[in-house]
């Protein structure tokens, strides 16, 4: 059997068509998605800076790039799927958690993020190891009776997580993240209770210090 050589020749132009359009949305949206990282990250350092207008802006222009991702791979669903736009929204996400939990203010609704909710609640995850590092930081000033208060809403944030029983193509490997955070707020939980522990001790020896120059 011959091959009609103009007839593959046409499905042949109609496939590389097809694939520089994909090409070319990848090419476009990859360098965006790398931008929102570095964006989320630098946001997130601003925030332990209590820096948070410059945190604020960071965080605002991710949400402007996250967009362009959108309209970039409309088109081209099998690439917007292919992991790297999962993880530029997981550290946006991340980073607007961080910032709403260290704040005090209500969390963001994934919705309003424009961000995936597998990758929101693995942001959501990431953002207790961030809590744990504000934690550290802040009991040197504020006395480990504050840290309580932070370990309370990383427990709470636990109990969703692990509620989420799903498998890891729906829930973006949700599972493996939800081991970390049980483990990072173990960490935290015992380093709490050495510095409660310490201070108790510390109290103790003050008042027996008094006691002894009184007498």
């Amino acid at each position: 059997m011959n091959v009609d050589r103009k007839v593959l020749q046409e499905i042949g132009e109609k496939i590389r068509a097809a694939f520089d359009a994909k090409d070319a949305a990848r090419e476009e949206a990859l360098p965006l998605s790398r931008e929102v990282i570095r964006n989320s990250a630098n946001a997130i350092r601003a925030i332990h800076r209590e820096e948070y207008e410059e945190a604020r802006a960071l965080m605002d222009k991710s949400a402007g790039l996250l967009s362009q991702i959108d309209r970039a791979l409309t088109q081209h669903l099998d690439v917007y799927w292919a992991g790297f736009v999962h993880d530029a929204q997981k550290e946006h996400a991340e980073a607007h958690t961080t910032y709403a939990l260290i704040r005090r203010e209500p969390l963001p609704d994934p919705d309003a993020l424009g961000v995936s909710y597998a990758a929101y609640l693995n942001g959501l995850a990431e953002a207790v190891g961030e809590l744990r590092r504000h934690i550290l930081d802040e009991i040197r000033n504020r006395g480990a009776g504050w840290g309580e208060e932070m370990l309370s809403a990383m427990d709470d944030i636990y109990y969703l997580l692990v509620s989420m029983d799903y498998p890891a193509a729906i829930s973006g490997g949700l599972k493996r993240t939800t081991d970390v955070t049980r483990s990072i707020i173990e960490k935290t939980r015992g380093d709490l209770t050495a510095a409660i522990r310490s201070k108790q001790l510390e109290e103790c020896m003050g008042r027996l210090e008094g006691r002894l120059k009184a007498e």
